[in-house]
């Protein structure tokens, strides 16, 4: 980041080799108008590499620098897109299959860019997905050791009991280690089935009918409802759409924070991503 004095009249075009404004790129983020922007920077609530900024003449370098606005990271790229999904069951999370069984290119033909991604739900699994072209942010969403978070609605076989529920909090033994929800609820229960929502971080292979058939109760349908920040809301099943800018603030100081503490824990061992 570079600082210019206030009422440089270079034109940008000369001077985006050392730079550009700080409100222009806000402005071109989709923050706010310039005006609004200056505002922004003047009152102490724009942050440029952790540092707050309150010059009118700070400049950036939109491919290196990290701006954040009152705490929520800034997307300086705007060729990045990012797109959620409720994904339908029957959909492999896949780009490709080999084998010409249904994927995801289905929901992707619209959009310019060669979209992924980002994780996994399985094939009779319904849900939120993530598409999206930046891969580093599809590295740190995806990857289990960063430990996303993820909510899941689960119908179930029987009537699922309160000691059950505190079962999955407490932890449960499974062929590949104990694992316990980090919440667990009971929504709504039958004689005949229950609705438990599920929240985990685990990214672990199919974590959430292999929990429920542990406990006894096989899951019927799952939807996964939410994924860190984004939540599904009413899109409808096999419909997309375009994350929001508070959406997508959202998700960038995610994927930033988690990148940081991931790099001050160096014993975390690097395991492929897994569908759930």
């Amino acid at each position: 980041m570079t600082n210019a004095p206030q009422g440089d009249a270079a034109p940008d075009a000369a001077a985006d080799a050392e730079g550009v404004r700080l409100q222009k790129v806000l402005a071109q983020a989709g923050v706010a108008s310039r005006r609004v922007s200056e505002q922004l920077i003047a009152e102490g609530r724009v942050r440029v590499n952790g540092e707050v900024v309150t010059e009118m003449g700070s400049r950036v370098d939109p491919d290196r620098d990290l701006v954040d606005v009152d705490g929520v990271a800034v997307q300086l790229d705007a060729s990045k897109r990012y797109v959620m999904l409720n994904k339908p069951t029957g959909v492999l999370s896949s780009m490709r299959d080999d084998r010409g069984r249904r994927d995801l290119r289905k929901f992707t033909g619209d959009y310019p860019e060669r979209l992924f991604n980002v994780g996994r739900l399985d094939a009779e699994t319904s849900g939120l997905l993530i598409l999206t072209n930046d891969g580093d942010l599809t590295h740190v969403l995806a990857h289990p050791s960063f430990g996303v978070t993820k909510v899941y609605i689960a119908k179930v076989t029987g009537r699922v009991s309160a000691q059950t529920i505190a079962q999955l909090r407490r932890g449960i033994d499974l062929d590949d280690g104990p694992i316990a929800a980090d919440k667990a609820r009971l929504l709504d229960a039958s004689d005949g089935s229950s609705l438990v929502e599920l929240t985990l971080h685990s990214g672990r292979n199919r974590i959430v009918r292999r929990m429920m058939d542990a406990v006894g109760h096989p899951v019927v349908e799952l939807v996964r409802r939410q994924f860190g920040p984004l939540h599904l809301g009413t899109l409808p099943v096999g419909r997309t759409r375009e994350l929001t800018k508070l959406e997508r603030g959202a998700l960038v100081t995610l994927a930033r924070h988690d990148t940081t503490r991931a790099s001050d824990d160096s014993a975390g061992e690097r395991v492929s991503p897994q569908e759930t």
